[in-house]
């Protein structure tokens, strides 16, 4: 999703057409070619930051329907099991939840800033995991399915028929019953910060496989 943003500095024009807020190959999993681009933005050794100019440019072009002030510094390709979380500086506010079922991954966002991201499990064929925004219904810390009889800890429920997101073991070769899994130290993150109503966006695309197994 953006590695090649901590590398090369993307500006957020290039960061977006490189595969932030599109349906591309995820930077964080597999870095794409440099695309050219007016000056960077700022950004420091853990978060690129970006002036309000490039937030309404990327508005503007539809690139992105709410305003994104920064993003993590992501060095290096992440692979299943793995994620960042930082929020060290990051003022209150709303929070939403952006899942990229092409790249592969789930941005959670505060205040406009992302604070954690984390590479997912997603619906395998014949259940798949649905599209559009969701806001959360409910939240369920020890929740366990009473369809599959599995764990599902730290449950963020999206639909009535029981789509969720919640803490998986997130590796190679696994796939979920239409939910969205992410490691389940990430979950227990992303559950402290959400509250009931907050959006998620999922956004459609070509499930693809990190570079990294």
């Amino acid at each position: 999703m953006k590695i090649a943003i901590a590398t090369f500095g993307f500006s957020l024009g290039s960061a977006i057409a490189a595969g932030l807020f599109s349906g591309q190959p995820a930077h964080r999993v597999q870095a794409a070619a440099p695309v050219a681009a007016a000056a960077a933005p700022a950004h420091s050794a853990t978060r690129i930051v970006f002036t309000a100019a490039e937030q309404r440019q990327a508005q503007a072009q539809g690139l992105a329907n709410r305003p994104i002030r920064s993003i993590l510094n992501v060095r290096g390709k992440m692979s299943y099991g793995e994620f960042r979380w930082n929020d060290a500086g990051v003022p209150t506010g709303a929070a939403w939840v952006r899942v990229d079922l092409n790249t592969q991954l789930i941005s959670v966002f505060r205040a406009g800033h992302e604070i954690g991201t984390a590479v997912i499990l997603y619906g395998a064929d014949g259940v798949a995991t649905p599209t559009g925004n969701f806001p959360i219904l409910a939240k369920m810390k020890d929740h366990r399915s009473s369809t599959y009889d599995a764990p599902m800890p730290y449950t963020l429920r999206l639909t009535a028929d029981g789509v969720s997101i919640h803490g998986s073991n997130v590796r190679w070769g696994f796939a979920t019953h239409g939910c969205v899994g992410v490691p389940t130290a990430f979950a227990a993150k992303l559950f402290d910060v959400v509250k009931k109503g907050d959006e998620v966006v999922i956004v459609e695309g070509t499930p693809r496989k990190p570079a990294s197994a």
